[in-house]
């Protein structure tokens, strides 16, 4: 036993090109083994092909991004133009940064045929006014500029992503399961009975599924649910209540994380990998007229070897957002890209491959990427009314406003909670259960209920995007990081 532990610490404090001595404690053959394995060591390290630990940014460093941001070009949108070296999902990535900052993108031509990536996006803010606000101005310009790839920029705005360190300890809790009436209070219920605080949470309804991200701590100590046996507990009965009466587990998932991810792009693929776009849409979830039903297409061009996604369909907020995060989950690479909106209507063209640079030719894989695409669409349209709840926040308040909405016969589509200090802010878009518009007898009764406890605001989700006043679908994700950094 003796032999055997000097052998470890002399075979790791030994230089690899200088022979072990033979000390009083080593036979000749527990020598000749540590010499053996002395020059293995150093022979495996001479055949070791040497990385300069700067050689990963050096194409970076070399051809820093070029981004500038213009106001003068224009004269009713501010033009954001980016170019840089080529990687994979950088298109979703600058996308994904100008969403976050609830800029509407009206307008985009994207090139990233070979090693270079140019892009030129006409942008407003959420108000259809140009970008004056030098902050945004300045983030952008570092986000998407050489900075981004050595500094946190991208942790420090207030953005939608969620767990930096500066808004305290919480748990991810990740649901994905079959909707149904009153399931929201059911789950919000549970986390208080076993005192879980929410701090901020999202929730997607489609096709008779349900994807929440809830984060939670103790709402005691106000930190991290760690405890072993609470999880257990609380993943247990938040399982029994997504399975519902079925059987099957794999109607149901429920997952914890402590860490940060982007609330959007992860509740796409909750539905995505839960295969929502399977089946044909309910009667209950909200449709377009004819005209603004999406209409999507894919057809290939024979001169450059692509496949040709045009979309047409309803334009809104996040729609571009939507459908490159879509492809980019599903191993798609877009090379080229024209985006543009005219009136009520936006129209997206993309140039795409396979990963493995094959394109889009079988009628069945066609079909599923329309069908995807068309589910990407769906999952954020809020027809209807949208109820905005501003209270000082208390356990259990998420479950006594649910209740209160389910007992008034409302199916909550699509929610999000905030809590900013002891404010808590909440959104809800409803339709009565039948997924028909909300008779306004029962907005009133829902005001005299709990209107003299909270400031209710209730608002028509607009039905073309000619009144559309561009609003805000971050769910004060922003004010509340924003609160935080103050």
């Amino acid at each position: 036993m003796v032999s055997r532990i000097l052998i470890f610490l002399i075979s790791e404090t030994v230089g690899a090109d200088t022979p072990p001595p033979l000390g009083p404690y080593l036979s000749q053959s527990n020598y000749l083994e540590l010499h053996c394995r002395t020059q293995r060591k150093r022979m495996a390290r001479d055949s070791w092909p040497y990385f300069d630990p700067e050689y990963e940014t050096l194409s970076i460093r070399i051809n820093p991004p070029q981004v500038s941001v213009d106001n003068s070009s224009c004269k009713n949108f501010t033009l954001v133009k980016v170019d840089s070296m080529n990687k994979p999902g950088i298109l979703l990535e600058v996308v994904q940064i100008l969403t976050d900052l609830d800029l509407i993108i009206t307008k985009a031509y994207i090139s990233s045929d070979g090693g270079w990536f140019m892009d030129v996006f006409h942008v407003t803010d959420k108000y259809g006014h140009k970008i004056s606000d030098s902050r945004t101005i300045d983030y952008i310009e570092k986000a998407l500029g050489p900075k981004s790839y050595t500094s946190d920029i991208l942790k420090t705005w207030p953005g939608k992503r969620v767990g930096v360190n500066n808004i305290g300890d919480y748990t991810a809790i990740e649901l994905i399961g079959r909707d149904r009436p009153g399931l929201l209070s059911e789950i919000f219920a549970v986390l208080s009975d076993l005192h879980i605080n929410v701090v901020a949470a999202e929730v997607w309804t489609h096709n008779r599924r349900i994807a929440c991200i809830l984060y939670v701590n103790d709402d005691t100590t106000l930190r991290t649910v760690d405890d072993a046996s609470r999880l257990s507990a609380l993943e247990e009965q938040l399982k029994n209540i997504l399975c519902g009466c079925e059987n099957d587990e794999k109607v149901a998932h429920t997952s914890f994380s402590v860490g940060s991810t982007h609330v959007d792009r992860r509740l796409h693929q909750l539905l995505f990998a839960d295969r929502d776009y399977e089946g044909n849409c309910l009667a209950t979830e909200p449709d377009y007229p004819p005209l603004f039903k999406p209409n999507i297409t894919i057809d290939r061009c024979e001169e450059k070897g692509y496949s040709v996604v045009n979309v047409r369909c309803k334009d809104r907020p996040k729609l571009m957002f939507d459908i490159v995060c879509t492809l980019t989950d599903m191993q798609y690479v877009v090379f080229h890209a024209t985006i543009s909106s005219d009136g009520p209507y936006a129209s997206q063209e993309y140039y795409i491959r396979r990963m493995d640079g094959c394109t889009v030719d079988i009628e069945g894989e066609k079909e599923k990427v329309i069908k995807c695409l068309e589910a990407a669409i769906r999952r954020r349209i809020s027809e209807g009314l949208s109820l905005e709840l501003c209270t000082k926040d208390r356990v259990g308040l998420l479950s006594d406003v649910t209740r209160v909405l389910r007992e008034n016969g409302l199916s909550v589509m699509r929610a999000g909670v905030t809590t900013v200090g002891e404010q808590a802010m909440h959104v809800f878009y409803v339709s009565d259960a039948a997924g028909n518009p909300v008779d306004m007898k029962t907005i009133q009764g829902l005001r005299e209920e709990i209107g003299h406890t909270m400031m209710l605001n209730v608002k028509k989700v607009p039905t073309n995007t000619d009144t559309l006043p561009l609003a805000k679908t971050s769910f004060f994700f922003k004010s509340l990081l924003e609160k935080f950094r103050s």
